[in-house]
């Protein structure tokens, strides 16, 4: 195991809320205001390894693995966006004290639970940041993937090296060992195809429902928008006229880990 995830899971306090009849796994470091972190598709809590140990030092930092992703169970069958982010909800009311609030920041399709989850006017909730959001309702670029099943050593290894150059990281020399460890642990633990249950326009329709601040991050490669960002960047403005939108260069899809400082203290600022 790389020693940036070692240190994470031996410092971890882990925890489980219901899944339907299953259980969501949490993981969480540090103390104070709860900061919630909710992964991309096909992902799990170490999609944040680079953020954690920065945000920890100011939040009490909780990172659930989705409904059928990383350790969580697949969620009840039949279960759509909506019962996806309230599964979310539940678990999120289980672990803040009663009366007490929290920040709530996705990646990916966690932007897309997470607009869902602020769209039901969530108690305690205060702030919304989505990194990388989708489902937009927008033009797009196509990020071809390549299929690792049945593939091995070297060959599996350079499929995850493919794929994260292709989606998730604009610069090669950011494809690194820790990042391959990620991938690849995500791909074999991930039973739950989030693009089933999104539709294209899935956060544009919740955004005007959210009764709290929502600002947004983006990175300026992020190849599923790319060359088209700045058409993301005018919509959640023209939706949310006070969201803070920002834009970090150079930075791919997976911009917290790409940019990892940058991201951490613009995250920092806005919340």
């Amino acid at each position: 195991m790389h020693p940036i995830l070692k240190t994470l899971e031996a410092s971890s306090r882990r925890s489980e809320t219901p899944c339907g009849t299953g259980r969501l796994v949490w993981h969480e470091w540090g103390e104070g205001k709860p900061l919630i972190l909710l992964h991309g598709g096909a992902g799990s809590w170490r999609h944040w390894a680079r953020n954690i140990q920065f945000l920890s030092h100011s939040w009490r930092v909780l990172a659930p693995d989705t409904p059928g992703l990383g350790e969580s169970d697949l969620p009840p069958e039949g279960t759509d966006l909506w019962g996806l982010a309230d599964i979310l909800a539940e678990g999120i009311a289980m672990q803040v004290k009663p009366g007490g609030s929290y920040d709530l920041v996705g990646f990916s399709f966690g932007a897309v639970i997470a607009s869902h989850i602020a769209a039901r006017s969530a108690a305690g909730l205060q702030k919304v940041v989505l990194a990388g959001p989708g489902a937009l309702g927008l033009r797009r670029s196509e990020t071809p993937l390549v299929s690792i099943r049945d593939r091995a050593g070297p060959d599996r290894v350079a499929a995850h090296r493919t794929n994260l150059a292709s989606l998730m990281l604009a610069d090669p020399a950011a494809i690194d060992e820790l990042a391959l460890e990620i991938q690849a642990w995500n791909s074999d633990h991930a039973r739950f195809r989030s693009r089933n249950i999104v539709s294209d326009a899935a956060v544009r329709e919740a955004l005007p429902s959210i009764r709290v601040p929502v600002h947004a991050i983006f990175g300026e490669r992020d190849a599923v928008a790319y060359p088209y960002v700045a058409d993301r960047v005018d919509l959640i403005r023209s939706i949310r006229p006070n969201a803070d939108v920002r834009v970090i260069p150079q930075a791919g899809h997976w911009v917290a880990y790409e940019a990892a400082d940058t991201f951490n203290a613009i995250l920092t600022d806005m919340l």
